[in-house]
């Protein structure tokens, strides 16, 4: 497994790769799971060090409870995600897998700098997907919701 650490806008973040297939990557972030996609393969000719391919670790029950919406990962490939604009906290999500919606709706608010933030659908259509829960810390561009 790789390890570095990273100081973004004067926070320091140590960042772990746990796994990467192909333009998949799975870390950990100050020891919280993320999956995230790389824009492009990481060729790993390129790669200073081969990343390790680790099996996932069981979660207990009480843990895997805030990942409950990731198995989606194949409905969020197939829809439009709706990402934060910003850093901060989620307060409350209005929408839940199922609800039809119009461009605009309101889906998601995002606490951050003390205001709240009305997160809007920028497109109609159906939520495939939930990828947050209430009171989890986005960064800016990840992934909220997904309308199919």
């Amino acid at each position: 497994m790789n390890k570095y650490q990273y100081k973004v806008q004067g926070v320091d973040y140590d960042v772990e790769i746990v796994n990467v297939e192909g333009n998949v990557a799975q870390v950990n972030v100050n020891g919280i799971p993320f999956e995230v996609e790389l824009k492009q393969p990481i060729n790993p000719a390129t790669m200073p060090h081969k990343p390790v391919i680790a099996a996932p670790k069981p979660q207990p029950a009480a843990e895997a409870a805030p990942q409950k919406e990731k198995p989606a990962e194949n409905a969020q490939a197939k829809g439009m995600k709706v990402t934060a604009p910003l850093p901060g906290t989620i307060t409350e999500i209005k929408v839940k897998v199922g609800d039809a919606i119009k461009d605009g709706d309101t889906v998601v608010i995002l606490e951050a700098m003390k205001m709240q933030n009305n997160i809007e659908a920028e497109c109609s259509g159906t939520v495939t997907s939930v990828l947050v829960s209430k009171g989890d810390t986005v960064m800016e561009g990840d992934a909220l919701i997904t309308i199919g």
